[in-house]
């Protein structure tokens, strides 16, 4: 079965995902494209997943919310959305925030499955292997996942994947554990005898500790006693402290809180109850508030659990596939998921009371409301099928449809927020555009954004890079991906936009290159653009035809105040080539523009980064052919009270400011224009262009070779830093002498 499973993953097809309506809260089961198989990766099919009681439960109540309740829940993403809505206006504010209620949403975090394809760079996998996952958005209540290599961990014979679809809300109470320092021998309270709690029970019993179960619920705390607590007490019961005291003498050793409540009385009895010097552990999400006295009268320790183990919320550990070495990071979330594995094949761990029922995934709804109402620990979602239909998953491709004259039917790589909030609205409005299909790496993202947007259809990335109802692409994607889709678009003939950068490498804008010219060689001049929106705003374009006329060079200024990035964004991943590739690349481009004419050096210095940025404070020089300059400051030391983009133009008498793309002046003779509007940074005159050129089979509204031309520069801006040196762009450089020679700054 393994290898006709496998090639499955090559052709359209569709799988079962269970998913929240942000909007209502409802969970249902929707089919979705299977994920792309990624390196680092791997591809699992899912033999069972977890519910959780606390986490999951927790997460659709805020989703049945009244919009008013969400917004009393959480008044951060409130303020955002004021801050937005000061900037952008009140329409594009209430439109983001309907995109968010419109979208699905993954749920589930710990699964277990067979390996059915493994991606590059992995080694440790092969497919038929049998394991165990965790992860919010890998793990997920979904027939097919992909998982990171360090999300995943292999399982023996002796345990069976129903247990170990458990493994990481086990890792979760192992780390607690492992929180509180305890010793063989040493006496623990846990408070919370949820799943969570009876799990943090049974591993501190074979960790040698006794144990006391606290909970408000008397006949959760019975149970906790038949899973091996020593003493089960009730926490509103006012005896309790004192049974606790009679029971260890001088208080517990320790005190893990597996609770899930707004309130602060679970961390309160904590105080009330630890020995002097005692450790507090918290795990659940509690409310943290304490009174002082308890806290210092015994000089208590607090600490906070982070789910699985050091390595969680780490990108480059998580996605990136870094271990962290043993020797100083014993314990990992993938080596607590290892442990809780053993403690599973050593039968030191009972699961089986837990796991009341099972449900197929077409039930998913059903396994909810089951669980909310009968308090129960945990429930399985079942993906069984049968054998003959474990190869038969391929949703036939649809058959070409007739179209309405002048249709032209779009398809979207990459559903996060830029283009949820950017690009699909500015798409969904253009009379005779068609939103035929979005595609995303998971499958699930591209599933709602169908919902929201009123896509036709979901799709994987190959898979619509090569459907004949395509006829222009957007590709929206993380920056590492661009050019790989890029090409496959050139190869397959497609109009394509992608969002900036073009290529985060040499190599990679080479390949480029070479795609287009073999496209333009088979057929005729493809279409290729870049979403350099600034050139296309209306500021932008007044600007331009201010100095449109000049006989003389110009001397342009820009400055940024770009904001801090800690150095784990994503953006600031090598792969994604870091802000000046990723960003920085918007300004020169703004530049080119303005000047009008090819780029000849380019000369940068960066502040040092003091292992605080990534060549995030960066001042460049460009020149030009015509001998125009360029100052380009591009910062993220600043104050974020500042305006974030500024820019001045100099030129035969005149000059022209824009501020923000908020305010702009145009100045000669003595005499003022000023423009005041809602900041218009371009996106929908360029995607109004774009698709223009596309359906009319005209060119690119940026010509290929400028694409290029701006692109080399940003390379360039890494260069000179790197050599301290000016750089020349090659095919910008003046022709010297056949006998001269010069430096082009290459290492």
């Amino acid at each position: 079965m393994l290898p006709n499973e496998i090639g499955k993953f090559r052709g359209t097809a569709a799988m079962k995902a269970v998913l929240e309506d942000m909007r209502s809260g409802k969970v249902m089961a929707y089919e979705v494209p299977q994920p792309e198989l990624r390196p680092g990766g791997i591809l699992v099919r899912t033999a069972f997943s977890a519910i959780s009681s606390g986490t999951e439960r927790a997460k659709l109540e805020a989703g049945e919310k009244s919009l008013m309740g969400k917004a009393m829940a959480r008044p951060d993403l409130v303020r955002q959305v004021m801050d937005f809505a000061r900037n952008e206006g009140i329409k594009a504010a209430y439109q983001r925030v309907q995109s968010r209620l419109d979208s699905l949403s993954p749920l589930g975090y710990s699964c277990s499955g067979i390996v059915i394809a493994a991606g590059e760079g992995v080694q440790e996998f092969q497919p038929g292997d049998r394991v165990a996952c965790g992860g919010g958005g890998y793990a997920s209540h979904s027939a097919i996942n992909f998982v990171p290599k360090n999300l995943a961990v292999k399982l023996p014979d002796s345990v069976g994947l129903d247990a170990a679809a458990l493994t990481t809300i086990g890792a979760i109470a192992m780390q607690g554990l492992r929180q509180s320092e305890a010793r063989f021998g040493e006496t623990l309270a846990v408070i919370g005898a949820g799943l969570v709690g009876v799990l943090t029970i049974q591993l501190a019993k074979a960790a040698g500790c006794r144990v006391i179960a606290i909970d408000l619920d008397p006949g959760r705390v019975e149970r906790a006693v038949k899973f091996g607590a020593d003493l089960g007490l009730v926490s509103s019961d006012s005896r309790t402290p004192l049974a606790i005291k009679e029971f260890t003498d001088y208080g517990p050793d320790a005190v893990i809180i597996t609770a899930a409540t707004h309130s602060t009385e679970p961390i309160e009895l904590a105080a009330a109850i630890a020995r002097d010097r005692g450790r507090i552990v918290v795990v659940g999400d509690v409310g943290l508030g304490v009174s002082r006295p308890n806290v210092y009268l015994k000089e208590l320790s607090i600490s906070l659990s982070r789910s699985y183990g050091p390595g969680r919320y780490d990108a480059y550990y998580e996605e990136g596939g870094i271990d962290y070495p043993i020797g100083y990071v014993r314990w990992t979330e993938k080596r607590n998921m290892e442990a809780f594995v053993q403690f599973l094949a050593a039968r030191s761990i009972n699961l089986a009371p837990l796991i009341e029922k099972r449900y197929p995934v077409e039930q998913a709804d059903t396994a909810y409301a089951a669980i909310r109402e009968s308090g129960s620990y945990t429930a399985l979602i079942d993906y069984a099928v049968p054998e003959a239909a474990a190869t038969s998953a391929s949703v036939p491709a649809p058959q070409r449809q007739k179209r309405s004259p002048g249709e032209f039917k779009v398809g979207c790589i990459g559903a996060g927020g830029f283009a949820r909030n950017i690009i699909f609205p500015a798409l969904r409005n253009r009379k005779g555009v068609i939103l035929e299909s979005v595609a995303t790496a998971s499958g699930i993202a591209a599933q709602s954004a169908c919902k929201s947007f009123g896509f036709t259809k979901a799709q994987t990335p190959s898979d619509l890079l090569q459907d004949a109802e395509t006829d222009g692409v957007f590709i929206l994607s993380r920056h590492d991906s661009h050019s790989r889709y890029v090409v496959a678009a050139l190869t397959n003939h497609k109009a394509a936009f992608v969002e900036k950068p073009l290529a985060v490498t040499q190599d990679q804008l080479e390949e480029i290159r070479c795609a287009y010219q073999a496209a333009k060689e088979q057929v005729h001049a493809p279409f290729l653009m870049v979403g350099f929106n600034r050139r296309f705003a209306p500021m932008t374009e007044k600007l331009r035809e201010f100095v449109a006329k000049r006989q003389e060079p110009m001397m342009v200024n820009v400055r940024v105040n770009a904001g801090y990035l800690p150095l784990d964004h994503w953006t600031q991943r090598q792969e994604d080539g870091g802000r000046i590739i990723g960003e920085f690349c918007h300004f020169v481009d703004w530049a080119r523009a303005v000047v009008n004419r090819p780029v000849q050096t380019v000369t940068a210095h960066a502040l040092p980064d003091g292992s605080r940025y990534n060549r995030d404070n960066v001042a460049a020089t460009l020149s030009f052919s015509d001998g125009s300059i360029a100052n380009l400051i591009y910062v993220a030391n600043g104050d974020k009270s500042v305006p974030k983009e500024y820019f001045e133009v100099f030129c035969e008498g005149g000059a022209g400011i824009i501020n923000d793309f908020c305010t702009l002046e145009l100045r000669r003779d003595g005499k003022t224009v000023s423009t005041k509007s809602r900041r218009d940074k371009g996106h929908n005159r360029e995607i109004e262009l774009t698709l223009n050129a596309m359906r009319n089979g005209g060119p690119s509204p940026i010509p290929f070779e400028d694409l290029v031309e701006v692109t080399k520069a940003c390379f360039a801006v890494h260069q000179s830093i790197s050599v301290g040196q000016s750089v020349w762009l090659k095919e910008n450089a003046p022709r010297l002498p056949a006998e001269a020679t010069y430096s082009d700054g290459a290492s």
